[in-house]
């Protein structure tokens, strides 16, 4: 079934046809289903920002409304060790017949592609024969690419972001917010904002559980530095390699005449366990 390139979130490529029935001359029938691959090169903290993950989410729930059954089946490839934690952000939206079909393959995806499309429709940059008429291996004329967002295309100045917490940070204090990571793999993400002027803010791993510490007897794993978040909100991520208490630290130590008023809300995000397991080789089966 030939190519057809269609608009692209990521770098993502549809093969087959389009999501609703769609007649194909080159084959004489409709084409009823599709079979997708989603190429994950790149995906990074960047792209968990929570109102971009939400409109994503948007998106599925009215692909899983108004097209019931026209997935036959979804590939992921290169997928990256952050990619649990997206997948576990967006399953919620699939139905659970649906989740069955996303198959997320390993090192050999070149390989298992072949076995389910005819390799004279796969672009040779993915293990196929099929090139451009002026030999390109990537298709571009076939497959629309995705990259980053135009900034003229940014609305994130006129979303009105809804915090969960605020605190007023003393003259030449800080505030300091704990969260327990069990186990490895997780994502700490945050957004905040100040009013009136700067706060400093960074991220530690207590190294004694059970008391406050003071910044310099954590150990800092994002570096503390002053944020305008009274002019632009500030959001970030961090994904957590080691097990234990992580703290968000406020900080106003450097102010000796104001007092900071600042909103936030903060958010674990956990992996997907069974996509996490495939992307390391312990098993063949379909998300869940």
């Amino acid at each position: 079934m030939p190519l057809l390139p269609t608009l692209t979130l990521g770098r993502r490529l549809w093969l087959g046809g389009p999501p609703h029935p769609w007649t194909a001359p080159w084959l004489g029938k409709k084409v009823e289903m599709v079979m997708m691959v989603y190429d994950c090169e790149g995906l990074g903290l960047k792209h968990l920002w929570k109102p971009a993950v939400d409109t994503y989410g948007e998106l599925l729930s009215m692909f899983e409304e108004n097209y019931p059954e026209s997935l036959k089946r979804l590939f992921i490839v290169k997928a990256p060790k952050l990619f649990p934690v997206a997948y576990n952000l967006v399953k919620h939206f699939l139905s659970e017949d649906t989740r069955k079909k996303v198959v997320v393959l390993g090192s050999n995806w070149k390989e298992v592609l072949q076995k389910y499309i005819d390799p004279a429709e796969i672009p040779v940059e993915y293990g196929g024969t099929l090139t451009d008429p002026d030999g390109n291996p990537k298709c571009p004329s076939k497959i629309n690419y995705g990259g980053d967002v135009p900034q003229h295309y940014y609305v994130r100045d006129q979303l009105a972001q809804q915090y969960e917490h605020s605190v007023v940070v003393n003259r030449g204090s800080s505030h300091q917010v704990e969260y327990e990571i069990l186990f490895p793999g997780c994502v700490l993400r945050w957004q905040f904002r100040s009013e009136g002027a700067d706060i400093g803010f960074g991220v530690y791993l207590k190294t004694k559980v059970g008391e406050r510490q003071r910044a310099g007897d954590m150990t800092e794993v994002f570096p503390n530095q002053r944020y305008n978040a009274h002019m632009v909100p500030e959001d970030g991520s961090l994904t957590c390699s080691t097990p234990g208490i992580y703290v968000l630290r406020f900080d106003n130590t450097y102010s000796f005449l104001h007092s900071k008023k600042v909103s936030y809300s903060v958010e674990v995000l956990l992996p997907d366990t069974a996509s996490a397991q495939q992307i390391q080789g312990e098993s063949p089966n379909h998300s869940s």
